[in-house]
């Protein structure tokens, strides 16, 4: 089956032409292309009072997409975006390809927290690691973006619905100082998401660019999951300062955390660390430490493919009890150790922050 390209889908879209008869391939409005699987995914960046008028160009743009050799599908969104005049001035990102994806005002610096596969620990890391760089003085939002499973809302005892914000937008939530945005709110938490890609884009550009989130000096964002097309939508038309990957400490986990490290790299958003969740089970009753997965996994990963490891988190009753009762150790329990191992991992990816954190190395998979 012959392979899609770059350049065959840049080509395709010359054949789209915009209302003054220019290519689309030409204009300057697409954004990098990221190919996978015989997906293509792009955003075309217009002025926000022609979000609609722009529509006709985004179906044509699909059309000649899939119209390629090789091509499964096109995944094309319209991001909304102020002329150049109207931008204000925003801090250098630490690489080319981030420049060109649309900041979002307002917002200093966007942290994804991610992991290659479900069940360790990701959003309660998300929530936590929130909430550490809030003690660090720093004025931090939560965008959950796992559309089929939002945790946020239980995990910080939310519920509700959000409030109508100026013009179309929406105000976040907030709680423990966080300001927090989840499907979770616009959903019953009993009723499955069942929406297919496309839409799933939508729902999170809107959650990211249509929430009045004020001025943040970073937001954390709750990935979803693996390397799907919610996750590449987020790397690819985000302005991501970085990435944080959560993981266990077995091979098994190890070896998913390493493909979500690969996709960040592939779509040069830098890697601030690992964190290893679970990494001994204390006894509640006797204090004794137990490696329930084994122990010191994801730092010897760390060290071996070169990005930092930004500490580690035990498996404690504390920990699980508080998530459930929607009470962070870290807002609930800030001088206890686990908060305190948090709130390490928070200064550690604070530093990488400000360091412009390195790109995660390349990895292939044979």
């Amino acid at each position: 089956m012959t392979e899609l390209s770059k350049d065959q889908v840049l080509a395709s879209l010359q054949s789209v032409t915009l209302s003054d008869g220019t290519p689309l391939g030409q204009s300057g409005l697409v954004s990098d292309i990221f190919i996978a699987d015989g997906k293509a995914y792009f955003s075309l960046s217009v002025p926000a009072d022609k979000v609609e008028a722009f529509e006709p160009v985004r179906r044509a743009a699909v059309a000649a997409v899939e119209a390629l050799p090789g091509a499964k599908q096109a995944l094309v969104t319209l991001t909304a975006d102020k002329p150049a005049s109207e931008k204000p001035a925003t801090k250098s990102r630490p690489t080319g390809e981030q420049q060109a994806k649309p900041e979002i005002p307002g917002i200093g610096a966007i942290i994804a927290v991610a992991s290659g596969k479900g069940g360790v620990g990701k959003s309660t890391t998300s929530v936590n690691l929130a909430l550490g760089l809030a003690a660090e003085g720093l004025r931090v939002g939560l965008l959950d973006a796992d559309i089929y499973g939002p945790s946020i809302p239980r995990l910080l005892g939310l519920s509700g619905r959000p409030m109508q914000g100026p013009g179309r937008t929406i105000m976040p939530m907030e709680k423990y100082g966080l300001k927090v945005m989840s499907i979770g709110f616009l959903v019953d938490e009993g009723t499955a998401v069942i929406w297919r890609g496309p839409m799933v884009q939508s729902a999170l550009m809107q959650m990211l660019r249509e929430v009045a989130w004020g001025e943040l000096d970073v937001l954390v964002v709750d990935m979803p999951p693996g390397t799907g097309d919610a996750q590449l939508t987020m790397a690819q038309q985000v302005p991501l300062a970085g990435s944080v990957v959560v993981s266990t400490p077995q091979d098994l986990a190890l070896i998913d955390a390493r493909k979500a490290i690969a996709m960040f790299n592939k779509v040069s958003v830098p890697v601030l660390g690992i964190v290893e969740n679970m990494s001994a089970f204390i006894c509640p009753d006797c204090g004794a430490t137990h490696h329930i997965f084994g122990h010191g996994g994801a730092k010897a990963e760390a060290e071996k493919i070169g990005v930092p490891f930004l500490g580690e988190v035990p498996l404690a009753m504390d920990i699980r009890e508080r998530s459930d009762a929607g009470t962070p150790v870290v807002a609930e329990l800030p001088d206890g150790p686990h908060a305190e191992a948090y709130r390490a991992i928070a200064r550690a990816t604070r530093e990488g922050l400000g360091a412009g954190a390195r790109k995660g190395p390349a990895i292939v998979f044979d």
